[in-house]
């Protein structure tokens, strides 16, 4: 099964986490982010995957985990290198996002990409960083 490598971003404001809804391929919500360029590290990844997404710079990326789970709309496994950071600027849909969502522990999780349910908001449970449902 082919294997997608995707730098994810974490950012939450407020008590919500942005996800990002694509123009095409699913309508689960899935992390900013994107595949990285040959040569190209995580941090550029971000860099350039955030001024193309979300039309703002990164100011600051941080390390978080790697998850591995079935891709959103691809018949494949997404392998994720995960930051959390912060964002200068109020971000906005742009390029192949149709849609930003500022997603909050009371939210319908049936919305979310696989890893997302089955992987990051565990863990991020098990840190103490969101709420336990």
């Amino acid at each position: 099964m082919k294997v997608i490598r995707k730098i994810g971003l974490l950012v939450w404001r407020e008590g919500r986490i942005l996800l990002c809804r694509k123009r095409q391929g699913t309508a689960l919500l899935i992390l900013p982010g994107g595949k990285p360029e040959a040569g190209e590290t995580g941090r550029h990844c971000l860099e350039r995957e955030v001024r193309e997404e979300l039309g703002v710079s990164l100011v600051e990326a941080e390390p978080f985990g790697e998850y591995s789970d079935r891709a959103a709309g691809e018949d494949a496994r997404v392998h994720i290198e995960l930051y959390t950071g912060e964002l200068a600027g109020v971000p906005a849909a742009q390029g192949e996002i149709a849609e930003l969502v500022w997603w909050g522990p009371n939210d319908n999780e049936a919305q979310l990409a696989p890893s997302l349910v089955n992987h990051i908001l565990p863990d991020l449970r098990r840190r103490g960083l969101w709420p336990v449902a």
